[in-house]
């Protein structure tokens, strides 16, 4: 996923799925600084101490939920998503930059990893890539 996102040195990413903190470690890397979202609360807190404590000073950890994205820091020039929405959710293509890419599983039962992109001129392309399994995204985009 990392890969096919295409991270390069200036990137604004997000991430939604902090998790254990350690692909937001790896993007940190990558990308100039890392904006991620955790729904579960613990893990969120977990997630923030680690990586502080490791001096990971480019990523930004929220608890929330991540459907809705993180407006006030938008746009993005790359979106992960570790979870998979049955529908891609508007609020994260709404935030993401032109030229950006967004990679995400997709689907219930079955699930694929595709990849949006924005072109400079704001169209929108998609790109299915493999047959994946992730958990599926809590909160708002249970209901959607």
């Amino acid at each position: 996923m990392t890969e096919k996102l295409g991270i390069r040195p200036g990137d604004k990413v997000l991430e939604i799925g902090t998790g254990s903190g350690y692909q937001a470690a790896i993007l940190s890397r990558l990308a100039r600084v890392v904006y991620t979202i955790e729904i579960v609360e613990p893990l969120c807190r977990e997630a923030a101490a680690t990586l502080g404590r490791l001096g990971f000073s480019n990523v930004e950890v929220r608890c929330g939920d991540g459907f809705v994205g993180w407006p006030e820091e938008a746009p993005f020039d790359a979106i992960m998503l570790t979870a998979s929405p049955e529908n891609i959710p508007n609020p994260l293509v709404e935030q993401l930059a032109p030229g950006g890419r967004m990679i995400l599983p997709l689907g219930g039962h079955y699930q694929e990893l595709v990849l949006i992109q924005r072109s400079l001129e704001g169209q929108l392309s998609r790109r299915e890539l493999i047959p994946v399994r992730f958990v599926p995204m809590t909160g708002e985009a249970e209901t959607r």
